[in-house]
């Protein structure tokens, strides 16, 4: 087996410098209000809806295609 070394636990516990230094890089965290939360999610439901439609109708084209290929087919 192998031995693995063991490190003191205040060495373990302190954050390292790095972490420190992009804490203030960050930007503030700024509340929003219930009216801004419930816009905002209204916008990405409006987002997604928008991308399932287009979806859809790609999916739609591609059965009236295989739909006339199965008429083609049915034919002969």
């Amino acid at each position: 087996m192998a031995t693995q070394k063991s490190v003191p636990a205040k060495a373990a516990a302190t954050p390292a410098p790095a972490a420190a230094s992009t804490a203030s890089s960050r930007k503030p965290w700024v509340k929003k209000t219930p009216v801004e939360v419930v816009l905002e999610q209204i916008g990405k439901q409006e987002e997604k809806v928008a991308g399932m439609r287009a979806e859809l109708t790609r999916e739609e084209r591609e059965l009236a295609k295989l739909q006339k290929a199965k008429q083609v087919l049915e034919a002969q």
